[in-house]
């Protein structure tokens, strides 16, 4: 009998019909409080040598329908190294076969980040540097840590804040913030050294760690969209925006970026604050230095493909960079990778994935040093 399991951190899927290996059929469970259904993460037991044919229906109703086509689904052996296969969708039904030589097998929409790899990240960098301090800077409706570590010299002249995971499925941006941070605290690394010497960074890998554990793609405990929340935060609803933006109004805030992924657009991409009525000569100069500097830093990075002009209008100061943007006249981004590959340079065998992200987020520091550098650009 094949056995379906998501008790663990993360995990999301709801079976449908599993007594036939040749058509085993599941949906994607809505987010906890919500509407959005995208994430899923599971395992299969007692499929060893089987023929497995797996079908998730009703994808027509999920968050991002166009997320599934020409996507390839993540698969592991044992839930640490993943790979990817081809599935099939036809505007409803994604199908993908598979037979495995182990009894045990994980899919997920990407590779998942957990609970309790996060936990590992703060501790190590907490006692891997003088330069660290941790903070727990509130709490979720669960009672999880809001965690803020600072990196840097208190009386620095930069003051950088990058935060990740509002939404919490997208876990290439955990991924991302821990290639950053193990490069940041590495005092061998000369980029990092020069970095720190005037600059103070402030980190939050994981905004939605509720949601992260709950298996959500997109909201918290009680089915807020953090990256809604910018305006009026508030402590029933969005904690984790509340004590993040409070602390920000008190060290201030001269660079900032905000770590997301894609469902649906195959190539990593900012978006900034252009759109804005506030959108001042000084961020348009830091915009464009940035482009320049990151295109020729990491490969990865592209600006011809992203979010159309006025994509979000409706809820622009809702969003962090808007407001981060707006309220400091400062350099900000969201930065997107996507949850399928990066068709500039794809990898059939991974795809986007951990690794990926984990280098992409290395990068970043060279191009932050890049932009510090220039002192007819001031950042702050």
């Amino acid at each position: 009998m094949i056995i379906v399991n998501t008790k663990f951190d993360g995990g999301s899927i709801i079976p449908v019909d599993i007594s036939d290996p040749k058509t085993l059929t599941f949906k994607i469970r809505n987010d906890t409080n919500s509407h959005f259904a995208q994430w899923f993460y599971f395992q299969l037991s007692n499929v060893r040598y089987k023929q497995l044919s797996i079908r998730f229906s009703e994808l027509g109703k999920t968050a991002y329908p166009e997320g599934w086509e020409n996507y390839s689904i993540c698969i592991s052996y044992n839930n640490i190294n993943w790979w990817r296969i081809p599935t099939k969708f036809d505007g409803d039904n994604l199908i993908f076969q598979i037979a495995p030589d182990v009894n045990t097998v994980y899919f997920a929409y990407f590779e998942p980040y957990s609970y309790a790899r996060h936990v590992k990240l703060i501790a190590y960098a907490n006692s891997s540097s003088p330069y660290v301090k941790h903070e727990i800077i509130g709490q979720t409706h669960e009672g999880r840590n809001i965690d803020l570590l600072t990196v840097g010299k208190p009386k620095a002249s930069h003051k950088i804040w990058i935060i990740a995971r509002q939404h919490p499925g997208e876990t290439m941006a955990e991924y991302f913030m821990e290639g950053l941070i193990h490069r940041l605290i590495n005092w061998q690394d000369p980029v990092s050294r020069t970095l720190l010497t005037n600059t103070i960074f402030y980190l939050v890998p994981n905004m939605n760690p509720d949601g992260a554990y709950l298996g959500n793609l997109r909201v918290n405990s009680v089915g807020a969209n953090l990256n809604r929340e910018w305006i009026t935060p508030s402590l029933e609803k969005s904690p984790e925006v509340f004590y993040t933006r409070q602390r920000m109004l008190e060290t201030g805030v001269d660079m900032f970026f905000d770590i997301h992924g894609d469902e649906a657009i195959p190539y990593v991409f900012t978006s900034g604050c252009e759109h804005l009525p506030s959108y001042s000569e000084k961020q348009r100069k830091l915009d464009e230095l940035f482009k320049k500097y990151m295109l020729r830093v990491n490969p990865d990075y592209q600006i011809k493909e992203g979010y159309v002009k006025g994509q979000f209008k409706d809820e622009q100061m809702s969003l962090a960079t808007c407001w981060v943007g707006d309220h400091f006249d400062c350099f900000a981004q969201t930065l997107e990778m996507p949850f399928k590959d990066n068709d500039n340079l794809p990898d059939q065998k991974t795809g986007w994935s951990g690794e990926r992200s984990y280098i992409f987020g290395q990068s970043l520091l060279t191009t932050i040093n890049l932009m510090l550098n220039r002192p007819d650009l001031p950042v702050g």
